[in-house]
């Protein structure tokens, strides 16, 4: 398997408009493309939106995650790429082509070629690995040998291949996982959509699936679009994230971005399980005036990513003069950039607050004094 075999294949849709050739080209080279994407439900007390207005571009070979709280319709998005779902309203395009006019036939020859995973599994507890695997192409109509191979090559890849007379009651949360992500992958497809295929499983078990993914978009040249309710799966493994919202895009970019310097509060709110706020020991003993001289200015110290060097610490301190302590804090680096919050307490400086706050800002992005404490 690789890259060539796994580009999608479709047929010019006659309902293909001819102003793509108009558009910016980054557009038009678009594996995955929402168009004014809009979906309304019929519920009990009348007609429920779910997505509004959807525009989104999700380029070939990336990995693209989708986050929101419950209810911001991640699920009703994902599942419109392989018309799981019939938008209510705009257009869904694949390799430029819209997939909203598609037949029966066609639907069938797009969905084997998007490979989806789920939070949980969905393995058929009277088959072994193997079998689960082997399934979607006996009912293709694969012939034996090649389905053999087949399913030898991707157990292989995902790590299973001792498990495969196993049957998923034999298996752990991430072996089952694992016998998914084969699964997904026997038509060679070009997208993989992983409906919060991590949320089930423990935190060192989630490393090893997104590691999994990771090697899996590198080696077969997939695009990969999850949908999550984590930031953490979305720092380690995605290249560009959305933020939903009450089915609308409230923030997208970079991860780096987004995680650096979130612009709405939903993004915040997401994060803020990620970040380290004030120990509440220290807002209680934290004032807004020195009381004495021995009282310690805290400065708080963001980075934002925006210059892709680490922060200069020996510099940084030099600069405040005095005693300079570490109360919390910590910088990371996500794809290439520098991010994260330092906490500083510092003592016996001649600087003021002030002027502290000045020069802490030029190897910082953002300074802060927070007030004073003994």
């Amino acid at each position: 398997m690789n890259a060539a075999n796994a580009q999608l294949r479709l047929e010019d849709s006659p309902s293909r408009s001819a102003e793509q050739t108009e558009l910016h080209p980054t557009l038009n080279r678009a594996h995955v493309r929402f168009i004014g994407l809009g979906k309304t439900y019929n519920g009990q007390q009348g007609p429920v939106a779910a997505l509004h207005g959807i525009d989104l571009a999700i380029q070939r070979g990336e990995v693209f995650g989708i986050i929101g709280r419950s209810g911001a319709g991640k699920s009703s998005l994902i599942r419109t790429i392989n018309r799981l779902e019939q938008p209510s309203t705009g257009r869904v395009l694949i390799d430029q082509v819209d997939i909203g006019e598609f037949d029966e036939d066609r639907l069938v020859a797009l969905r084997r070629r998007i490979g989806m995973i789920f939070q949980h599994f969905n393995l058929m507890s009277a088959k072994t690995v193997w079998q689960n695997v082997e399934l979607p192409l006996k009912v293709a109509g694969v012939p034996k040998a090649e389905r053999e191979q087949k399913v030898r090559e991707l157990l292989e890849l995902v790590g299973l291949q001792g498990k495969h007379k196993a049957y998923p009651a034999q298996l752990s949360g991430g072996q089952k996982q694992r016998v998914g992500i084969a699964r997904a992958l026997v038509h060679d497809p070009a997208i993989l959509l992983c409906d919060e295929a991590t949320s089930a499983l423990d935190p060192e078990t989630t490393q090893s699936i997104l590691g999994l993914l990771r090697e899996i978009n590198k080696r077969l040249g997939l695009t990969i679009i999850l949908i999550t309710h984590e930031m953490a799966v979305i720092r380690d493994i995605c290249d560009r994230v959305v933020v939903l919202e009450h089915g609308r895009i409230v923030e997208q970019g970079p991860v780096w971005e987004v995680f650096g310097n979130p612009q709405h509060e939903v993004s915040k709110t997401l994060l803020a399980p990620l970040q380290h706020g004030l120990p509440e020991e220290l807002q209680r003993r934290l004032q807004t005036q020195p009381q004495s001289s021995e009282s310690a200015v805290v400065l708080r110290l963001q980075f934002t990513g925006n210059s892709n060097d680490e922060p200069d610490l020996a510099a940084l301190f030099s600069a405040l003069g005095g005693r300079v302590r570490l109360l919390q804090g910590g910088v990371e680096r996500i794809q290439g950039h520098a991010l994260g919050q330092l906490l500083l307490a510092v003592t016996g400086s001649s600087l003021g607050a002030e002027e502290m706050r000045q020069r802490a800002s030029h190897w910082a992005h953002h300074a802060e004094v927070l007030g004073y404490v003994v």
